[in-house]
């Protein structure tokens, strides 16, 4: 059994063995969550961008406990990321579930430069979260973070946030509804803006939601950084006019440094059988003294108060770190997560549902569990800059302090052949130990380092492996501290020195032009597997063994 986060009796909650929630239930990187409940089951979809599988989904039972079931999209069928730019690809999936199906609208992103995006939204369903998943549906372009909305007449619309690319236009031009025929598989009827959002600005990420014969227009404002916020406006006509709520956000941790949880937004609610509300929502842990967040956007979930006839609420409008759990909700024996501790000897057929590959999916003729029993074996790739063919595997960072070892046997014939573990954001930033081949054809260990897309060698690093071709390696984060090992089987090895993990982090990552949107990085760190062939001349390495481990 894998589960995300367990919880412990609290004493001060008042009601003898109930559990809590602690946030956040889905650390590192899991933005953008859309949660849905269907009959007992709890299901939250969070966006991936250039990362297989599309959309990652876990399952939970309570609230507390969260299971990853890995991503949908896992083929080019369903999602091509063929030269996805750095935290493009898929944002803010929308999970639903009408007629007997889930359905799974998500936006792919070509571009946030210069405020195009080049949104393409498609929809897939299922009559399971196994599948299998229909081919995709092609809606329209006009926005991301779309979503939709199955009313009690049966109709179902869908909303987006409208992008306006125009000089000196807002290019977050409202929120955009449209009808969706189910049966005949397209938008019909005209396009609808329905709100333009209050002064916070930068008005996205719509859910609507009806109650007590309301609407109620769930948005996401200021950006998804230090201002971002959740806001409620509601109408008795799904086409408005929808009057915002007078107390202000439904949530935000603006303003209020001495949160844990910041960047507190873009929002979606769910019932629970007894008729309880809660809000799940993204949120960042930044590290001082910087406030940089390497673990990335992460889920949390909030308790909502919800009276009759009235507006939702949040205590206090801000992110808690830990809210009650639903009625009835006791405590179990503690598990480990597999997203916090995991030793995988790759004996199944198929990579784990932790795993994630850079850009392209993980088919065999890269990634083959089959060639040589217990090992993975990774076939070379293009290089750390190229969008196409990488070959990195990898996994989220999920804790300030943690460490990922691999064991591999590799045998590079030349300079051009390189393969160790890696410290990830993005193209433009990341920290590699590898093993490579000297002029010579001796295998010798080194560390190569990416600081804003400039490559340099860590000094004084490089050692000669001399005749050994099995070795393990090993990354480890302590807060802001990054530091690499290797054993070739004598014992654990300090390179020595330190590297800055904050520079794998959406603040360090971003990219500020004037008069544009800031344009964050949006993915988070991660550490895994890098192999690179970059004269395509059969290079591979076989691993064994690769562990994570959370403190």
């Amino acid at each position: 059994m894998t589960i995300v986060k367990a919880a412990v009796p609290t004493a001060d909650d008042g009601r003898a063995g109930h559990r809590m929630i602690r946030n956040p239930v889905l650390p590192g990187f899991h933005p953008d969550p859309s949660i849905l409940r269907v009959g007992a089951d709890y299901y939250i979809a969070t966006s991936t961008f250039e990362w297989y599988p599309g959309v990652r989904v876990h399952h939970s039972t309570d609230l507390v406990d969260w299971r990853p079931l890995g991503g949908v999209l896992t083929e080019r069928r369903l999602l091509d990321l063929t030269g996805a730019a750095d935290s493009c690809g898929v944002w803010a999936p929308n999970l639903t579930w009408a007629n007997g199906l889930f359905h799974l609208l998500y936006t792919d992103v070509a571009t946030f430069a210069g405020g195009y995006w080049d949104p393409q939204n498609y929809l897939v369903t299922a009559p399971s979260m196994a599948g299998p998943w229909s081919d995709p549906v092609v809606l329209h372009g006009r926005g991301f973070d779309a979503s939709l909305f199955h009313d009690e007449d049966g109709t179902t619309w869908m909303l987006s946030m409208r992008a306006d690319w125009r000089p000196g236009r807002d290019r977050f031009a409202g929120i955009s509804l449209q009808r969706y025929d189910a049966r005949e598989r397209r938008l019909v009827g005209p396009d609808h803006i329905i709100f333009a959002g209050t002064g916070a600005g930068l008005t996205e990420a719509p859910n609507v939601y009806r109650k007590d014969g309301w609407y109620y227009l769930v948005t996401a404002e200021g950006g998804t950084s230090w201002a971002h916020q959740v806001t409620v406006a509601r109408s008795r006509r799904l086409l408005g006019p929808y009057e915002v709520d007078p107390a202000g956000p439904m949530l935000t941790s603006s303003g209020r440094p001495d949160l844990a949880l910041q960047k507190a937004g873009h929002g979606s609610l769910v019932q629970t059988p007894a008729g309880e509300w809660y809000l799940a929502h993204l949120a960042a842990r930044p590290y001082p003294p910087f406030d940089r967040c390497v673990l990335g956007r992460e889920t949390a979930l909030q308790k909502v108060e919800w009276p009759d006839g009235g507006f939702p609420r949040i205590h206090d409008g801000v992110p808690a770190d830990e809210v009650p759990a639903p009625a009835g909700v006791t405590v179990p024996p503690q598990q480990v997560s597999s997203e916090q501790f995991e030793d995988d000897h790759f004996d199944a057929p198929e990579l784990g549902v932790n795993w994630s590959t850079l850009r392209r999916p993980a088919t065999p003729d890269w990634l083959d569990l089959a060639a040589r029993p217990s090992y993975l074996r990774i076939r070379g790739g293009q290089s750390p800059m190229a969008r196409h063919r990488p070959s990195l595997v990898a996994r989220r960072v999920t804790a300030r302090r943690c460490t990922f070892e691999a064991t591999m046997e590799f045998e590079p014939r030349n300079y051009r052949q390189l393969a160790g573990v890696t410290a990830y954001y993005n193209s433009r930033n990341w920290y590699y130990l590898h093993v490579t081949a000297d002029d010579d054809g001796a295998a010798v260990l080194d560390v190569l380092c990416c600081d804003s897309g400039r490559v340099t060698a860590a000094p004084g690093l490089r050692t000669p492996l001399g005749d050994h071709r099995r070795v393990g390696l090993r990354v480890r984060l302590d807060g802001a501290a990054l530091s690499f090992a290797f054993t070739t089987g004598s014992g654990w090895h300090d390179l020595g020195g330190t590297f800055d993990a904050t520079t794998l982090s959406d603040e360090y990552a971003a990219t500020i032009v004037p008069g544009e949107p800031e344009a964050w990085g949006f993915t988070g760190a991660f550490v895994g597997l890098w192999v690179q062939d970059l004269g395509a001349e059969g290079g591979y390495a076989d691993v064994d063994r690769a562990t994570y481990r959370a403190e």
